[in-house]
């Protein structure tokens, strides 16, 4: 029976039950809800606004129903309009009246708040769980090749020298950002809307800090209307989702490179590559492609949700059922990205001689050559301009910097002596970038160290 069934003459068009229906996709909230309408419960007891022992029998059938629910033995019934339906119904059928009461003082609308709000928490500490550990796989491996240079890049054209683990420490600094959006949005969604109701609260006298306390919550919702109608938490944390989900694209992207063998700096694992059905030589990186595809997914699911709440009038709307599709759709994405991530990271080959070798042209100590001309007190333009003219020579007579003979170089600057060979080791060129920030190894390891220290801290 629908719980407007008092109101109608007729039952409704099964297309239309079908279509209203959200057991399919809300369901998997059969914990939160339990818990929300236990905390209800024993607030309604304690109170007064129910008997102590209708509270009981509530708390003792809906304890057996999540007991039921965790092993399977009460299987979700597929036909049933949503989560919330199915449960109530159940705990009447089991304990009578007494379960019946269970609707005093709430709506579904702020029973549905409340199960969203309760389930995404789960949800943020997941991610951010496997955030932490994906940053950690980062920290490890950037400290093992702290010294292995690499050419650095800008516009995907060879820059200046880097180091692998500085490069891969800058895709842990966007991890620790991802991480502290997740704990900011999370924060602001630590608000309990329980006793909202469907939009003006209620004349019961209810304990809503009660109720919010006996969940978890901080706080309870300060206006009705904004308690039962806000998802501004929903899209937020689906922009912290797409967020993280962009910067495992472009690291996607890199791992795709770097695999080929223009490139060749890594080599996945195995387990973690395919093969062609037709060419038996190929091993593809599949899982950095759909986690570089997947990415537009989860763009699309905030966009579905600032699409569903741009022009909703307060308060309640069926429009806003759609929102944990598409919350749940992201979440669901990037954890399932991030599963197969993290051990393709951890066990894949660096191939640091090719690195070393991609450095070695491309004239990337380039910079450091107008650096030492500087040091020798020659104006930077002056020095810019000279180390442009030695390229150019290197170009056209096939050699690099490090091979360009002395003579060469003073006839462009008089300044230079046998010390520029030292000055544009590519070794020395990244040591010597020991500011803050820099690719210099210690610096590496040591940023490491810091932010293996904040994510033991679980910051």
């Amino acid at each position: 029976m629908k719980l407007w069934a008092g109101r109608f003459s007729k039952e409704a068009d099964q297309k239309t039950n079908d279509f209203n229906s959200s057991i399919s996709f809300d369901s998997r909230m059969y914990e939160q809800d339990i818990k929300g309408s236990m905390a209800h419960a024993t607030m309604l007891g304690s109170c007064g606004i129910i008997t102590r022992a209708d509270m009981d029998a509530i708390l003792n059938g809906l304890e057996g129903i999540l007991s039921d629910l965790r092993s399977g033995a009460l299987p979700i019934d597929p036909d049933a309009e949503d989560i919330h339906t199915f449960i109530e119904g159940e705990l009447t059928s089991r304990i009578g009246d007494a379960g019946k009461r269970l609707h005093t003082a709430r709506s579904r609308n702020d029973q549905v708040a409340l199960d969203l709000r309760l389930y995404l928490r789960g949800e943020c500490d997941a991610v951010s769980a496997q955030v932490r550990e994906l940053a950690l796989v980062l920290c490890k491996k950037a400290e093992m090749y702290a010294d292995a240079v690499m050419p650095g890049y800008t516009h995907l054209q060879r820059a200046q020298p880097v180091t692998f683990g500085h490069h891969l420490m800058a895709y842990a600094e966007m991890l620790q950002r991802d991480l502290g959006r997740i704990a900011d949005a999370k924060k602001r969604m630590e608000v309990c809307p329980l006793g909202s109701g469907a939009l003006a609260a209620t004349t019961y006298p209810i304990d809503r800090m009660q109720s919010a306390a006996l969940l978890g919550f901080p706080n309870a919702s300060q206006n009705s209307l904004d308690g039962v109608s806000d998802r501004d938490y929903c899209i937020e944390l689906a922009s912290a989702m797409a967020i993280l989900m962009m910067h495992l694209s472009r690291f996607s992207e890199e791992i795709v490179m770097w695999c080929s063998w223009e490139f060749k700096f890594i080599e996945l694992d195995d387990a973690f590559a395919t093969g062609s059905s037709i060419m038996p030589q190929k091993k593809n990186p599949d899982i950095a492609e759909l986690v570089r595809s997947k990415s537009g997914r989860v763009f699309g699911d905030v966009m579905t949700l600032l699409a569903v709440m741009k022009s909703l009038p307060l308060a309640y709307n069926k429009d806003m059922q759609e929102d944990k599709d598409a919350i749940f759709d992201a979440f669901d994405t990037v954890r399932l990205c991030l599963t197969a991530f993290i051990p393709m990271i951890d066990t894949m080959t660096v191939l640091p001689q090719n690195m070393r070798r991609a450095a070695a042209g491309g004239f990337i100590n380039a910079t450091d050559c107008a650096d030492y001309l500087v040091g020798k007190g020659l104006p930077f333009r002056d020095a810019y301009k000279a180390t442009g003219e030695l390229v150019a020579r290197c170009i056209r007579e096939g050699l690099t910097l490090e091979t360009l003979p002395l003579e060469e170089y003073r006839a462009v600057c008089e300044l230079f002596d046998e010390g520029v060979y030292e000055a544009i080791s590519l070794e020395k060129c990244v040591s010597g970038r020991t500011p803050l920030g820099g690719p210099a190894p210690e610096n590496v390891r040591a940023q490491a160290a810091r932010v293996r220290a904040l994510l033991q801290k679980g910051e």
